[in-house]
């Protein structure tokens, strides 16, 4: 989304990923929704993402209002940061699922206390990312979480990294809120066109092959982070 809002809208990127940070909490909140009534929430797991992210998102927003969020600054460190997190995000798409297995079979052998740690710190660090491009959590929070818990169903890890994406989502939008750094008629014209984006891509994503979705998908990532980066 915010990717979009740069390149094809020209909307200013520090206000790009204000406004999507908000959108995405949104959304998010109705994804949770959904796997907390299937009950594919592993919430251990989303507290200790959150206790490394949430003060992260913090520290984070503080050192963006201290380059001055107004300024070319922070539009810069925003656009250079987006674009290295789309050419990872699009290296996870590609990434063959043996080589996760693979790793996640040596990772699994951590005791829960390394484990733990280790959590947190990847939270610390998804903070921070999200805060500055709003891109970080998704594919690549759940790559690391598979590493990490190889024992839990997909489906849940995937339950998990969209119910820590709210808060983190959320607390980060309404730092950019604050400065005045999100466009709510844009919000929701956004919200508006998301609702009929929801039916037809689920009807959809029953009948278009999933490993041609994650090559196209990883395509139009990487042409973004090189218009955004190179």
């Amino acid at each position: 989304m915010t990717p979009l809002l740069i390149l094809f809208f020209g909307v200013q990127p520090v206000t790009a990923v204000g406004t999507d940070l908000l959108f995405a909490a949104v959304t998010k909140s109705a994804g949770s929704v959904m796997h907390g009534l299937t009950r594919s929430i592993d919430w251990p797991v989303v507290s200790l993402l959150a206790a490394g992210s949430i003060p992260a998102s913090v520290t984070t927003l503080v050192a963006l209002s201290q380059l001055g969020l107004h300024g070319a600054t922070a539009s810069t460190l925003i656009t250079r940061v987006l674009g290295y997190a789309l050419f990872g995000t699009a290296a996870v798409l590609l990434l063959p699922n043996p080589i996760l297995t693979r790793y996640a079979a040596r990772i699994g052998t951590f005791d829960a206390r390394r484990t733990a740690a280790i959590t947190i710190m990847i939270g610390a660090a998804l903070g921070c990312l999200v805060t500055i491009s709003s891109v970080g959590a998704g594919a690549m929070g759940v790559a690391v979480l598979i590493l990490l818990y190889p024992q839990l169903p997909l489906a849940r890890l995937v339950g998990s990294d969209i119910a820590h994406a709210v808060p983190l989502t959320l607390l980060a939008g309404i730092g950019y809120w604050l400065v005045g750094l999100v466009d709510w008629q844009l919000l929701a014209s956004l919200m508006i066109g998301s609702l009929p984006g929801v039916v037809l891509g689920s009807y959809a994503a029953k009948r278009v092959p999933a490993v041609g979705l994650r090559f196209v998908l990883a395509a139009a990532l990487v042409f973004a982070a090189s218009k955004l980066v190179l």
